[in-house]
């Protein structure tokens, strides 16, 4: 129990910085993002003279602010979650049933993390269309978000497990 607990210590402070730092750059790329918007509404509907670039621009920094906040979300439990059936589970059978569903979800997102490294590495043979700079650095969200939320769910994973073992602890 003393390495479960040393290792939820160093995962919430690793997933609190990580969360922290993620937060901050999502809001300051929604905020290059709504300007990016707002100039290419201008350049088009003011001007009559479209730019090329923002919509792609826009669409990227809207993948890379979700990737970041993906992670925070989860550890809040602010995705959608049906539980019906673990809430009317006996508490023991509950907190098994929640640690086998983290369990999957770490081997998914343990699988989803090693595709989006390959996928990454591809990108470098792209570019973007109307921009010169290669697709990886827009996939590379993808890795940032899946290890980001692997991270949380090994957490969250520790935290059933001790819940399991210490019943007199909420998880």
């Amino acid at each position: 129990m003393i390495v479960v607990n040393k290792a939820l210590l160093l995962l919430g402070w690793v997933n609190d910085r990580l969360s922290k730092l993620g937060l901050g750059i999502a809001w300051i790329l929604v905020a290059v993002m709504v300007a990016t918007i707002l100039l290419q509404v201008f350049m088009r509907y003011v001007l009559n003279n479209a730019l090329p670039w923002p919509e792609e621009v826009a669409r990227a920094l809207m993948i890379w602010m979700m990737a970041l906040v993906a992670a925070p979300a989860l550890r809040r439990g602010d995705f959608v979650a049906i539980t019906l059936l673990p809430d009317s589970l006996p508490r023991f059978i509950s907190g098994l049933l929640r640690l086998v569903l983290t369990c999957f979800a770490i081997a998914i997102l343990w699988i989803l993390s090693d595709i989006s490294i390959d996928f990454f590495q591809r990108g470098f043979r792209t570019r973007a269309a109307s921009f010169n700079l290669a697709r990886a650095w827009v996939y590379l969200a993808m890795a940032v978000c899946y290890f980001t939320m692997l991270f949380v769910t090994i957490e969250m994973a520790l935290k059933h497990l001790k819940a399991l073992v210490s019943p007199e602890v909420e998880s």
